[in-house]
């Protein structure tokens, strides 16, 4: 009582205008007030906070961790922010990097959990560079602290947690947004886009992800502002897509994206595969999938994840190539090369996603081929159950017959003798259509230059698999009664005189994975 007397008459208590409507002086909530569970917190985030406060600087836990302790969740990630300089901080700690052209940050390292510190900034320099649109270049000016909440995207993620009294500072009205589940950007919403465009797509995958409603104000500008993202560089605009679709609400998420009119360009042609019955099915099983596994804390592969969305732009292309007089897997490789070209121009795909991208593909007509050794060989390859679960999805959705899916599953799950049943069965069933028929015709072509079954002609036209190289070594036992193919050991020894300098299959398609 004592003490808020004296800041009454001392007028301590006054808040002061700050910019953008914000204040230079915060609410302070203590325990009781914000409810935080300090068992949430990760202990690296409080040793970096405590060592910054002990050297004499001011340290805080800051965004997304602050808001989602708030919201009784467990934050994945952990932010300081200080008013050390990023040199300071490095001093302090024996694993720390300095990174970031646009702003610098420090990355403080502890085994595999990494804490980013960040000084706190300033009011942007009018002399900061920026590009003809408006968009900041570089900012490096450091600032108070009360502009550094400013400088902060949105109100619920401007507010500042220290672990060592327990007490929150909130200097723009976050913890009314957090109960009201309201999403406002700080400052002129204008302004804050042009600045930076990524947080169109920020404001969309929090929206989506916290189950919030974006405020009238700072949604209003976004349709007419979209184009601007295309300005931004697309390793930024890929590393937010990674984080929207990867956040547990990625369906939502796209479904706010079009909401607010923002998927246009970033997945060429997603709006419109959405619009097809059987695309949109497809895709909403893939994205339904992967938010289950977020959940459940299971592993996602933006591979498979971006595979799955790009898939019937990739079908689409393969039967355009095939009915220009392409065969089936020259056909694909083609059709895959033309989509991850044309998704080059928008996200900086990292080369391992894109090569997993394509073993996926690749993989697909391989899964109709159940005669001889073929299915085997399949079994080996590395991204197997990646393809199989792929191959799930397109018979689900109604692309495949469900009779296709249903036999990979006996067929995986079978003993030697189930196995060699199915294949014996195989082509008896209906399902195989005229592509055989095709291959065979092709195989028939090559028969008197090499010697090799109809069937080989697959594999002629690409390397392949890293397996091979065992089954050449040392032949599977499964392998010797597989429906009696006789000119399989011709297969191998062709393989074995060619291994030592490659081949020109190699040249073809080397992220195929066999195909």
């Amino acid at each position: 009582m004592i003490k808020k007397l004296i800041r009454s008459i001392l007028g301590k208590g006054k808040k002061t205008a700050g910019a953008a409507g914000g204040s230079t002086e915060p609410d302070v909530l203590g325990p009781k007030q914000h409810g935080i569970d300090p068992s949430l917190v990760s202990p690296n985030a409080v040793r970096v906070t405590q060592t910054l406060q002990e050297a004499g600087f001011k340290a805080f836990i800051v965004g997304g961790a602050v808001r989602d302790l708030l919201l009784s969740v467990k934050p994945k990630d952990f932010d300081v922010a200080t008013n050390a300089t990023p040199e300071q901080v490095k001093a302090l700690f024996r694993r720390a990097f300095i990174i970031g052209r646009r702003f610098q940050i420090v990355h403080v390292m502890f085994g595999q959990e990494l804490i980013e510190v960040t000084t706190f900034r300033g009011a942007s320099a009018d002399s900061a560079p920026k590009d003809e649109h408006g968009r900041v270049l570089r900012d490096n000016t450091f600032g108070e602290q009360h502009e550094d909440a400013v400088r902060r995207d949105f109100t619920i993620n401007a507010m500042y947690y220290d672990p060592a009294s327990q007490t929150v500072l909130d200097y723009h009205g976050g913890i009314a947004d957090i109960r009201a589940k309201t999403l406002r950007i700080i400052g002129e919403p204008e302004a804050r886009y042009r600045e930076d465009p990524v947080r169109m797509l920020r404001v969309v995958r929090f929206a989506a992800k916290l189950k919030f409603t974006i405020d009238p104000a700072s949604s209003k500008p976004i349709r007419v502002m979209a184009p601007l993202i295309d300005n931004v560089p697309a390793a930024r605009v890929f590393d937010e897509m990674l984080k929207l679709l990867m956040s547990g609400h990625a369906l939502a998420c796209l479904q706010q994206l079009r909401k607010e009119g923002l998927h246009h360009g970033l997945l060429p042609l997603l709006d419109v595969v959405l619009e097809q019955p059987l695309g949109e099915k497809f895709v909403t099983l893939a994205l339904a999938n992967t938010d289950a596994r977020v959940k459940q804390g299971k592993p996602v592969s933006p591979g498979f994840l971006f595979a799955s969305l790009l898939w019937h732009q990739v079908l689409e292309k393969w039967r355009a190539y095939q009915a220009a007089g392409e065969f089936p897997i020259p056909a694909l490789h083609l059709a895959a090369d033309d989509v991850l070209d044309a998704q080059t121009e928008k996200l900086a795909l990292q080369r391992k996603i894109a090569s997993d991208m394509r073993d996926i593909w690749a993989m697909q007509p391989r899964f109709e081929r159940r005669v001889g050794k073929a299915p085997y060989k399949l079994l080996e390859h590395l991204r197997l159950r990646a393809g199989y679960d792929f191959l799930l999805l397109r018979c689900e959705s109604g692309e495949l017959d469900a009779e296709l899916g249903e036999w990979w599953e006996a067929f995986i799950a079978g003993n030697g003798a189930e196995r060699e049943e199915l294949i014996a069965r195989k082509p008896a069933d209906a399902s195989s259509g005229p592509a055989p028929k095709k291959r065979k015709r092709r195989g028939g072509r090559n028969r008197s230059k090499s010697g090799a079954p109809g069937e080989q002609s697959f594999d002629d036209q690409a390397p392949a698999e890293p397996a091979t190289a065992a089954e050449t070594a040392a032949p599977e036992p499964q392998d010797g009664p597989a429906a009696g193919d006789g000119e399989a050991p011709k297969r191998r020894r062709r393989r074995r005189s060619g291994s030592g300098g490659g081949s020109s299959g190699n040249d073809q398609a080397p992220a195929a994975g066999g195909e």
